[in-house]
């Protein structure tokens, strides 16, 4: 099993386990193999449930408080403070907060930005799925916000944003473009500055993971760091949407990353 640490949640005084985890060391085949931890993806139930458990116990967590959710781009987000929900049954949301020791919180994605917080002073974590609708929409500034709900200070918290489709990879359209620039918040001028000349003409190249960190930076946290992984581009270590669709189609998996604060 691969788990990839960020050096932003590392350097604190104390530290919330944490970690990104590649495809490798789960118990799925065939195109899900091995590490695939998403549900309705028309793997296993039962290997996807011992996939998730596997990377909680590598964090030092209890697979039974771990918490997903049903992700749909949006910008919900929960505060977990109770008993995790049937695995499959959580509620729909793209983001997660908590203040208590023991919870580990789970983002699953195959392209998009998973976004690990963290606030040690306060003792407090945050876990956010960021494609672009969701990153545009608010979604990052949803989960901070959340998190100073319950005590956290913005420079005091840590963000590191995970494997995700990265710029080379990601050609996009001139409605994804518009959407960009036309929600280009106050603090956040030169949106124009993440997209690159594509391929073909009206085509770009996104960089969604910079994207995501300058509209934290922009919130005033502490710190935030872009891991270098390219999940489209590595199929040996990650699951990838925009490679399953340049290949026509077929089954996909996804990765998971978790964050939680350690038992008391």
């Amino acid at each position: 099993m691969t788990v990839i640490s960020a050096d932003a949640l590392v350097a604190q005084s104390l530290p919330a386990p944490h970690g990104f985890f590649t495809r490798r060391g789960g118990v799925s085949e065939g195109p899900y193999a091995t590490l695939n931890c998403g549900l309705g993806t028309g793997d296993g139930r039962e290997s996807v449930l011992e996939n998730r458990a596997r990377a909680a116990r590598a964090l030092g967590g209890d697979p039974a408080r771990l918490f997903v959710l049903k992700q749909v781009h949006g910008t919900a987000v929960i505060t977990v403070r109770h008993s995790p929900w049937e695995a499959g049954g959580g509620p729909e949301a793209d983001a997660m907060v908590t203040d208590r020791p023991g919870t580990v919180l789970g983002i699953v994605t195959a392209d998009c930005a998973p976004v690990l917080f963290a606030d040690a002073g306060a003792g407090i974590v945050g876990a956010a799925h960021a494609g672009w609708r969701g990153a545009v929409a608010g979604v990052l500034e949803a989960t901070l916000a959340a998190m100073e709900s319950l005590g956290a200070v913005p420079a005091r918290i840590r963000a590191a944003i995970g494997p995700a489709i990265r710029q080379p990879s990601y050609e996009v359209g001139p409605d994804l473009r518009a959407a960009v620039l036309g929600n280009d918040p106050e603090g956040l001028p030169g949106d124009a500055r993440f997209f690159a000349p594509g391929r073909r003409p009206e085509r770009w190249y996104f960089d969604l993971p910079g994207y995501c960190a300058s509209r934290l930076a922009a919130a005033g946290i502490g710190a935030v760091t872009a891991l270098e992984a390219d999940t489209a581009a590595e199929p040996e270590r990650f699951f990838s949407h925009r490679r399953r669709t340049l290949a026509g189609g077929g089954p996909i998996g996804h990765q998971i990353s978790l964050i939680m604060l350690p038992a008391g």
